[in-house]
């Protein structure tokens, strides 16, 4: 395994179930999630090779993006799996490479998130 891989593309939006329906159906994946729809605000399309896309249920009032105008850009935020060995040797080579820790795991959580240089959020998923 590399220091960091690609683990999953999680897309924000209002109702992830319909979302991720919509993309199962179109790429003829698999919904993975829990049993009810209601309370699962995570979902994830699984297909071949385990590649998925996951979608992110964002709280309040959702704003769809604006393509190709910038008034309201394209909302969603990279996963990186990284050997939880490794973390802070990764953190050290994103940050060194212009990303900015916004959120580190502080010990309750498996992952720590970031901004790239043009301001995207990114995770460093601990495996």
């Amino acid at each position: 395994m590399a220091l960091i891989e690609l683990g999953v593309t999680v897309l924000d939006c209002p109702d992830p179930w319909a979302l991720a329906g919509f993309y199962a159906e179109m790429l003829g994946w698999h919904v993975e999630g829990g049993d009810d729809a209601s309370d699962d605000d995570w979902v994830e399309v699984v297909g071949p090779g385990g590649r998925t896309l996951a979608f992110q249920q964002v709280a309040g009032d959702y704003r769809r993006p604006d393509w190709p105008g910038q008034d309201q850009p394209q909302q969603l935020h990279l996963d990186f799996d990284v050997r939880t060995a490794d973390i802070d040797e990764a953190e050290a080579k994103v940050i060194r490479l212009g990303a900015t820790l916004v959120q580190p795991d502080d010990g309750k959580r498996d992952f720590r998130v970031y901004l790239d240089p043009a301001g995207h959020p990114f995770c460093l998923c601990m495996k």
